[in-house]
């Protein structure tokens, strides 16, 4: 009888997502990830039978009726979580993009994705002092590692005078895993399918150099 709240923010418009294969009661996503969409947006799945049992931490005069002095009722679906004021043109944007994500097939991009994150994790494996930092039997397009004895903000800004664009992951966004697995900062490249394999040895060439000059 516990409430199974997904964060699947970084899945979806990633790998297909099925609501009832996870068998989660609430799910929530963002726009601006793999979805592509405008930064501010996102959505929230509840599952019927669980909507009920859920109250707003905000409530305005979209999520609930006011009745009296005193009482108000909350709208019986899932908008009790909205909010009256809200970006329309941004949901537009999220609108296009799930469009656009749907068009092409989730399972057809997913595909493309694992191709190039695996290239990309492949060719970076045989560097020398590089450790990936990805764990899972399914290993989707986040790729994450760490260059001994370089520091993870000095490789990003390295490979990004090289117009390559890759981010830093501190443990404190992971707390818990990091803890756990003891993980420093990490460089975290993603791919996506509009990626080719000429990007990724673009990357790969960069990492290797600056191997290179550490010795």
């Amino acid at each position: 009888n516990v409430t199974y709240l997904l964060d699947a923010c970084q899945s979806v418009g990633q790998l297909p997502v099925d609501v009832d294969e996870l068998g989660c009661d609430i799910l929530s996503a963002t726009g601006r990830k793999y979805l592509r969409g405008p930064r501010g947006t996102g959505f929230l799945y509840v599952r019927k039978g669980i909507l009920a049992t859920l109250e707003p931490p905000m409530i305005d005069l979209l999520a609930a009726k006011w009745v009296a002095p005193d009482q108000y009722e909350l709208r019986p679906d899932a908008r009790r979580f909205e909010n009256w004021e809200n970006n329309y043109a941004a949901r537009l944007g999220l609108g296009v993009a799930i469009d656009y994500a749907l068009n092409l097939g989730i399972e057809v991009t997913w595909q493309r994705i694992l191709e190039l994150s695996s290239s990309l994790r492949q060719k970076l494996s045989v560097i020398d002092g590089i450790k990936l930092r990805d764990i899972g039997s399914l290993q989707g397009g986040i790729v994450t590692f760490t260059l001994e004895g370089i520091d993870a903000t000095a490789i990003k800004e390295l490979v990004g005078s090289q117009a390559i664009n890759v981010s830093v992951s501190n443990p404190s966004s992971t707390l818990l895993d990091a803890t756990r697995r003891n993980l420093p900062p990490v460089v975290r490249a993603s791919v996506h399918y509009y990626n080719d394999e000429v990007e990724v040895v673009r990357l790969v060439d960069a990492v290797r150099a600056i191997s290179a000059k550490k010795e």
